[in-house]
């Protein structure tokens, strides 16, 4: 819960920065389509050398929250979102079938934007991360190695009246894995996707 505050205080003080009397408040809502890195599966009683290692095919998760859009010009605007985004991989199993790997976490890209021409607008910014849950199916997993993380986002959108779609491509940039109890199974958590997002100004 603590974490969860913390989050809040940080999007609150975005919106402050953002400038009260030119801010926007809206909720969001889309889908994520990628993965979350690789499994590495190691011979524990063999010094832990890799006996398995391959990158997670992609899966689509999904994702929902609010954000804050404050203009600093006219062409320009800030824009923090605060979103529960889960996250969806699926390995092949070097023992046959298949591993689904879920990620449940709370996001929050500080976004800087640009409009470019008439509706359509540019954008990026860092995205902080903070892992909620982690659940590698029928594999009991520790705690990943850093509950808060750092990734970059950037794309584009379009808005029309109160309403506003958007692409945009994020990356995970700080390293951090969740290892099985016995240390066997290694997976990488940082999300590298596709994102689809549809927003309403309220």
């Amino acid at each position: 819960m603590k974490n969860v505050f913390v989050f809040l205080v940080l999007f609150g003080s975005c919106a402050l920065f953002a400038q009260e009397k030119r801010l926007t408040f809206g909720v969001k809502a889309g889908l994520n389509y990628g993965d979350n890195g690789k499994i590495e599966i190691r011979d524990v009683a063999n010094a832990g050398n890799n006996i398995f290692s391959e990158r997670a095919d992609d899966r689509i998760g999904y994702h929902f929250g609010v954000f804050l859009r404050g203009n600093l010009t006219e062409n320009i605007y800030i824009k923090p979102e605060l979103q529960y985004t889960v996250n969806n991989s699926k390995y092949d199993d070097p023992d046959g079938g298949d591993l689904d790997y879920n990620i449940q976490k709370l996001d929050l890209p500080i976004l800087l934007g640009v409009s470019v021409l008439g509706p359509i607008h540019v954008f990026g910014g860092p995205s902080l991360q903070y892992m909620v849950e982690n659940d590698l199916e029928d594999v009991r997993l520790g705690d990943v190695r850093n509950e808060f993380t750092v990734g970059l986002q950037f794309g584009a959108g379009i808005q029309l009246g109160s309403l506003n779609a958007d692409i945009r491509y994020e990356r995970g940039l700080s390293k951090n894995r969740a290892e099985s109890i016995d240390e066997g199974i290694r997976v990488d958590s940082r999300p590298n996707q596709i994102i689809l997002g549809l927003a309403l100004d309220l």
